[in-house]
């Protein structure tokens, strides 16, 4: 049985205050039934001062979905960790695990967006320094015991459900990122299938004495929407899984390396690349994937549409994976 996502980034570059707010409630709706019918994962991430309304907060999203579920988990995928003060972080990822029971999984990287930096004050050439900051902080704070931080002694309480602490993993593609997780013996999750990334992870491991594991991408992690008649799906709402594409490939550096990045321009061209694809039920089950990424909303896609493909996801591709 593959793992099963749906993932959740609320883009709509049309939006309203009303609209967005609606289809906010569906996320979360959305949500409860992935709970009620046995998917693994909501996925969620952060950006900031998008033209598009791109989720700006993704823990306050993880807060609402906890509270209209029992079972799912909640992957933050990902933070950017320099741009968060440690310490308020510490307490809203605490109680985020106490309200859900262990439910949230942090994968904390260092953005590629020198803008949001600029935004929030932050110094981009100080971006790995602040991440090793954040991540000891974390990791300190989570004891429940005073250390020492910027000069004086503090206590973050309370103490998280999980022991030793929540769920955190460190994002990204680069040698640094492999460094800092082995070093401070964390999980390291590459943004796209870096086998030799991997390698050199674990000769770090060995080197600082840790032990780690990797949640590596599949050389295939396809974006995905369900529907029984793709070719009208295509035509009537292939805009919106362009408008995504696009706009994160406008993000993108030459020296960065995504599981989901796109070079296409036209719906035509998205569409034979096979980044982003929609399946029938049917064919959804015979891909053979390791996960099952849904992406419902993708884009700005109508609320119904959404509920469209989610169900046939959750009510025909699923049951057919298990049974």
């Amino acid at each position: 049985m593959p793992f099963s996502v749906v993932r959740f980034n609320l883009v709509d570059p049309r939006a309203t205050p009303d609209s967005l707010s609606a289809r906010y409630r569906a996320a979360v709706a959305m949500a409860a039934y992935a709970d009620g019918h046995g998917v693994d994962t909501v996925q969620t991430e952060e950006h900031h001062g998008v033209e598009n309304n791109w989720l700006p907060s993704p823990f306050a999203f993880a807060g609402a979905v906890f509270g209209a579920t029992t079972r799912i988990a909640v992957t933050v995928s990902a933070i950017i960790g320099p741009l968060h003060d440690p310490l308020r972080l510490a307490e809203d990822i605490a109680v985020l695990d106490l309200l859900s029971g262990g439910r949230l999984v942090t994968v904390a990287g260092i953005g590629y967006r020198p803008e949001e930096y600029e935004e929030r004050g932050v110094d981009w050439g100080r971006r790995g320094r602040l991440q090793d900051e954040l991540l000891e902080t974390l990791l300190a704070a989570w004891t429940g015991e005073p250390f020492g931080y910027r000069g004086r002694t503090v206590r973050i309480t309370p103490r998280p459900f999980t022991r030793p602490h929540p769920l955190l993993l460190v994002g990204g593609s680069s040698r640094a990122a492999a460094r800092r997780a082995a070093r401070l013996g964390l999980p390291l999750f590459p943004s796209a299938h870096l086998p030799e990334l991997e390698a050199y992870y674990r000769e770090r491991c060995a080197e600082y004495g840790t032990e780690g594991w990797t949640m590596m991408p599949a050389e295939e992690t396809p974006l995905l929407h369900l529907a029984e008649d793709p070719d009208r799906t295509w035509a009537e709402y292939g805009e919106h899984f362009l408008h995504e594409a696009r706009t994160y490939a406008s993000w993108q550096s030459k020296d960065i390396r995504s599981a989901v990045r796109s070079t296409a321009t036209t719906v035509a061209e998205l569409r034979a690349e096979g980044v982003y694809r929609v399946v029938t039920p049917g064919e959804c089950a015979a891909l053979g994937l390791e996960s099952l990424v849904l992406h419902p909303l993708c884009g700005g896609m109508p609320v119904e549409e959404g509920w469209r493909s989610l169900r046939l996801f959750c009510e025909e591709a699923l049951p057919r994976l298990a049974g």
